[in-house]
């Protein structure tokens, strides 16, 4: 694709970028999905989880939030162990308590996709953004989402991880206006 936004330039990018990321989603479980990658991915590269991504939602349960908020102590010893995913405690641990905590929203708003919306206005943000220098790691967006889920007990849910994740799910459209993408991002709004 001519002209794909700069981030995305390795080859392991090109079908996220070009297929999913700032796709507006409405899906409870791609929604989960992605908080828990954008989580994992804190302090690395997101070539490394788009390349383990397969082997999360084996580990992970498809990211079904109702199987992860039970995963006790010997599963996440299983997760700690597993070459396929970032082994890192803390980021393992935080996975169940984000899925009751999901849970938990999903039954206070009917789903998580109408909970997480409220902070967008229920339509994906269209900033037009012409140069890679323009993309914040943070918004006031991200900065009330991210207090409002460690309120409600989530983890590795930093306002930059919260901006990352209204990225990825569509709710900004942060394609440069140069991109493909960009356009028909703004026609799914």
């Amino acid at each position: 694709m001519k002209n794909r936004c700069p981030w995305a330039e390795a080859e392991v990018h090109h079908h996220y970028h070009d297929t999913e990321w700032g796709v507006p989603s409405h899906d409870d479980r791609h929604l989960f999905e992605l908080l828990i990658l954008e989580g994992a991915q804190a302090g690395l590269s997101w070539t490394t989880i788009l390349q383990k991504r397969e082997n999360y939602r084996r580990a992970f349960a498809g990211f079904d939030p109702e199987k992860v908020a039970r995963f006790d102590a010997r599963k996440q010893a299983a997760l700690l162990a597993d070459p396929g995913i970032v082994r890192n405690r803390l980021k393992i641990a935080s996975a169940p308590l984000n899925a009751r905590a999901f849970l938990a929203v999903q039954e206070e708003f009917g789903s998580f996709d109408r909970y997480v919306w409220t902070f967008v206005g229920g339509s994906p943000l269209q900033p037009k953004l012409k140069t890679r220098d323009q993309i914040p790691a943070t918004t006031p967006v991200s900065d009330a989402l991210s207090r409002d889920l460690l309120k409600r007990g989530f983890k590795f849910v930093g306002s930059t991880i919260c901006y990352a994740f209204m990225q990825a799910t569509g709710m900004t459209n942060d394609h440069l206006v140069s991109c493909p993408c960009h356009r028909e991002c703004a026609r799914l709004a």
